[in-house]
């Protein structure tokens, strides 16, 4: 209030603490707050209290707030200087416990929202929503479902809360979406798109992959994430089947 912009580091699992202070103290006052939270999603050998898998859900319910999730280092910095230069309310910043890995570059930019993978000469079938570090899966199975003669539109909103109502004009023209993100399924990104795009009509099906709401033990992250849907093998499974299923 004193004209400062802070910058709050810590454990996304242990934002779930701070959460009044989030609501109350920050975003009832529109005040400028940045939020950087590391090992959010699976962090791997860390175990179930420490996977950052609530943040997402909890933070959507917080008015005004944005959250941002950068898909690489490049993009890491970018969004943190885009957050801090917000000055009429909070921002955060979310990233994974893991080895970064090389960028991943936009084929373009349309109203900020980053377009990684559009399958040439097909039609418009699948629309796949990578939140964060989960565009390389998506990417991945874009083009494995490019193969099987699937259309595939891959974009990383960068901003994924709250919903870019570009990604719902996007949504009615593809015949299926897919949200795919490393946090919990129940009350995240995907659920806040689903329900942006049953607000404008958007009769497209959306599938939400994420992790499930339980308790997830240690483990490797790659096979963490995997057995829960989010390695590129099992996006591209679904998609196949979800299409399949389709009328």
């Amino acid at each position: 209030m004193g004209g400062m912009h802070p910058v709050v580091c810590l454990y996304a699992t242990f934002l779930n603490r701070a959460f009044d202070q989030v609501l109350m103290d920050v975003a009832l006052h529109r005040l400028p707050v940045t939020f950087v939270l590391d090992r959010a999603g699976i962090t791997g050998p860390d175990g179930a209290s420490h996977h950052g898998m609530w943040d997402t859900p909890i933070l959507s319910v917080v008015p005004g707030l944005r959250v941002a999730a950068p898909r690489d280092p490049r993009r890491l910095r970018e969004l943190l200087r885009e957050a801090v230069a917000v000055d009429d309310g909070p921002t955060v910043v979310r990233f994974p416990k893991e080895s970064a890995g090389a960028a991943i570059e936009a084929a373009a930019r349309i109203d900020g929202l980053d377009v990684l993978h559009r399958s040439a000469g097909l039609p418009l079938d699948v629309l796949l929503i990578a939140a964060g570090v989960m565009a390389g899966p998506c990417a991945e199975a874009a083009r494995a479902l490019s193969g099987h003669g699937v259309g595939v539109t891959v974009v990383d909103p960068r901003w994924i809360l709250p919903v870019h109502p570009t990604l719902v004009h996007w949504a009615a023209r593809h015949r299926l979406v897919i949200s795919v993100e490393d946090g919990s399924r129940t009350g995240g990104a995907g659920a806040a798109t689903a329900q942006a795009c049953a607000d404008a009509d958007v009769t497209t099906p959306v599938r939400v992959l994420g992790l499930p709401a339980r308790f997830i033990g240690a483990g490797n992250r790659d096979r963490l994430l995997a057995e829960h849907g989010l390695s590129a093998q099992a996006i591209t499974a679904t998609a196949l089947q979800a299409l399949k299923d389709a009328p």
